[in-house]
């Protein structure tokens, strides 16, 4: 059990690795104290306000600019540098209806757009490609940005089979895991956030599906291993497939464990190191703010939390 005091930080869990988690920014601290520990709510509530005044959340927020965006579109496009910082606040856990996200996402609605490439469409309204409008429908039902438009062409889009292909344009009828995991996380934040549709839950059901009947990491056809790299987990994901990932979109979406996923909770067993912790096996090319995702090869906090709530979800099926 973890007690607390009165500043709000936990004492010692008696378990080193949580003490470990628990010895961070703040926007870890109140993730782990939500998933791993019984800290009563209202102290988890007090350690998520942190997030927009100490640590991480406001050195994010002080980079954007006047006009809304982040970066200055030199060493990555102002659209990729706006769209995953937005995401990185995200997983932090920013409080959506803190003052200082609010005045960040008035900047955002108000000035970024995706560019004359797209027509100028407004940031929270997506562009074409269903892993980047996936990953923006996320962010739009985390900031109370909803756009029914937006729903409505993902689920035009998805495909046959179950899931969604950012090559459809191009003409692959056969989903990708790296775009139907990112729409799945868009459409199940949409649906938390606002009321569901049977349109949108069938819709997030048959891709869950999708995934599900490949164990998340095997062919249909012949059960070969579709992509090793995906046993490598990395920090932030961006628009990147992991087993990890999948696991956790699980968990989050409230799903049953069952056989199907037994191979993928191996692998995150696996990786487990002897002091009980994981590493960042990989970081994604163009990944911002890599200070706060940490270094490759070491000890990682962000993949150990998701490691330990993926695992104690799969335990319900023991």
């Amino acid at each position: 059990m973890t007690h607390t005091h009165g500043d709000a930080h936990p004492r010692s869990s008696g378990d080193p690795v949580i003490d470990w988690l628990l010895d961070t920014d703040p926007s870890i601290r109140w993730q782990v104290m939500r998933d791993l520990t019984d800290t009563p709510p209202e102290i988890v509530a007090a350690e998520r306000s942190r997030i927009a005044s100490e640590g991480w959340g406001p050195g994010l927020l002080d980079q954007q600019r006047p006009d809304g965006h982040w970066g200055d579109g030199a060493a990555t496009p102002l659209w990729w540098s706006n769209l995953y910082t937005l995401l990185f606040l995200r997983d932090l856990g920013l409080d959506p209806t803190s003052a200082r996200a609010r005045t960040a996402i008035d900047l955002v609605r108000s000035n970024v757009t995706w560019g004359p490439g797209f027509g100028d469409s407004p940031f929270f309204e997506g562009e074409v490609e269903p892993c980047i409008n996936g990953r923006v429908l996320a962010l739009d039902a985390y900031f109370g940005e909803r756009s029914d438009r937006l729903v409505d062409r993902l689920l035009s889009e998805q495909l046959v089979d179950g899931g969604w292909n950012c090559e459809a344009e191009r003409g692959s009828v056969r989903s990708s895991f790296h775009t139907t995991i990112c729409v799945l996380e868009g459409l199940l934040a949409f649906e938390n956030a606002f009321d569901a549709t049977p349109l949108v839950t069938d819709a997030r059901r048959r891709a869950q599906e999708y995934l599900l009947e490949r164990r998340l990491l095997r062919r249909l056809s012949t059960g070969d291993l579709i992509e090793p790299a995906w046993t490598q987990f990395a920090f932030p994901t961006l628009w990147h497939y992991d087993v990890l990932r999948a696991l956790d979109y699980l968990r989050a979406a409230d799903v049953q464990p069952d056989a199907r996923v037994e191979e993928a909770v191996r692998t995150v067993r696996e990786r487990r190191q002897g002091d009980g912790r994981w590493l960042l096996d990989v970081r994604h090319r163009n990944t911002l703010h890599e200070e706060m995702a940490g270094p490759v090869g070491a000890a990682n906090r962000w993949i150990t939390l998701r490691a330990l709530r993926v695992l104690e979800w799969s335990a319900r099926r023991d």
